[in-house]
């Protein structure tokens, strides 16, 4: 009799051991759940923070704003009132840069925002597109509403566009 009970005693013990699928299921829809709250938080961060188009009732411009390539650039602001700011070093803009361009170093920037139009987009480059998605996150940190990230000089000259000593 104690053998029996002694095996018995022991197939309880692997029952609650092994998990139903009804846990599992309810394990399962908790982690999708969970994951659902984890996305919802971060569309809604990225919402407040003006990461989306949804955050301005400016013009259209407003949502325009972004990474725009060198052919776009050349359509959208050829006849276009614009700054076309060049973020490089001084030196690097000397030894060439697209023509029309003001020069003010990513460095310097955040304290010559005073040199800045805000009423008027802004289409900043560098010479590979590092800087200038530096510069366009100083810009809009500080306000601006429509710049564009036209990337690199390298792009550009890649492209078949001049270039300006």
């Amino acid at each position: 009799m104690s053998h029996k009970k002694s095996a018995k005693h022991s197939a309880n013990r692997a029952n609650r051991a092994k998990p139903s699928a009804q846990h599992n299921g309810q394990a399962l829809v908790i982690f999708g759940a969970g994951i659902l709250i984890v996305v919802a938080a971060l569309l809604v961060g990225i919402f407040v923070s003006g990461g989306g188009a949804a955050t301005t009732t400016a013009s259209a411009d407003a949502v325009q704003g972004g990474v725009i390539s060198p052919s776009q650039y050349v359509a959208q602001f050829s006849n276009t009132n614009h700054l076309l700011l060049d973020v490089r070093t001084v030196g690097e803009f000397a030894s060439g840069h697209i023509g029309g361009a003001a020069n003010i170093p990513v460095e310097e920037l955040a304290n010559r925002l005073a040199e800045v139009p805000n009423d008027q987009p802004i289409v900043i480059y560098c010479r590979s597109g590092n800087r200038s998605a530096q510069a366009a996150r100083i810009l809009r940190s500080a306000g601006y509403a429509v710049v564009y990230d036209l990337g690199g000089i390298i792009t550009w000259q890649a492209q078949g566009y001049p270039v300006q000593q």
